[in-house]
């Protein structure tokens, strides 16, 4: 019985990964919990995507989120450990808890998951990322992670948020702009890029500083070097 239910769900998985190889992610499981918190509070149910190919999202947008949220994504195979251990130690220490999530496993947890913490989702965003690292490819996830993620209240995906926040479509976004929603990313629906705070302005900053220092991604480029700058995230 747990074994029929193991190779159904290992079916299924596989099923839908290589699925949205192809498919654009035009729904995802936190855009249905977002709705029902909507519909819970009695506020307005409202949910803006738009997905378009990774050739219409700026190249600053790109180069921002890699700077604030992991800049080895070019280098790992979805786990960055050298992050993971160093928040680990801090926890230890008695710090504030930080996240170690690479690019992939937020997309991972993202296109296939909840985002409640938890032993199980935890292993289950492990399974995930090593199924897209390998079927889908640095590019294909960058594609789905700027089209998915949350950018706001309600706004999902590059394209949601440049129109929402800055009204042009974001492949018009610049070196600022995609700072700042970079600098949202953090807490969406406590940071907004349209109306940033001091924090985020100071944030801004540092962000743009980090975007000069590494590696350029440019999917464009099939030659793109084997090795980012060894930096690690802040």
């Amino acid at each position: 019985m747990i074994r029929n239910i193991v190779l159904l769900f290992i079916s299924i998985s596989l099923f839908f990964v290589l699925l949205y190889k192809y498919v654009p992610v035009y729904y995802t499981p936190l855009m249905a919990i977002r709705s029902i918190e909507q519909l819970r509070s009695h506020r307005e149910l409202h949910c803006r995507r738009h997905w378009v190919p990774l050739s219409e999202i700026s190249e600053h947008l790109v180069q921002a989120v890699v700077a604030s949220e992991d800049n080895l994504f070019l280098a790992h195979k979805g786990f960055d450990f050298k992050q993971i251990e160093t928040a680990r130690k801090e926890a230890e220490e008695g710090k504030k808890l930080r996240g170690a999530s690479t690019i992939s496993q937020q997309t991972a947890k993202n296109v296939f998951l909840w985002p409640k913490r938890s032993y199980l989702r935890k292993g289950l965003e492990v399974y995930f990322t090593v199924l897209i690292e390998f079927i889908w490819g640095k590019k294909r996830i960058m594609e789905v992670y700027l089209n998915s993620i949350e950018m706001g209240d309600g706004i999902y995906g590059a394209e949601a948020v440049a129109r929402a926040h800055f009204n042009k479509h974001a492949a018009e976004l610049t070196v600022e702009e995609s700072a700042l929603i970079a600098a949202s990313l953090p807490n969406p629906l406590l940071y907004n890029s349209a109306k940033p705070s001091p924090y985020m302005l100071k944030r801004k900053t540092k962000i743009i500083s980090l975007m000069d220092k590494i590696l350029k991604v440019d999917f464009r480029n099939p030659k793109q070097p084997e090795k980012p700058s060894s930096k690690t995230r802040k």
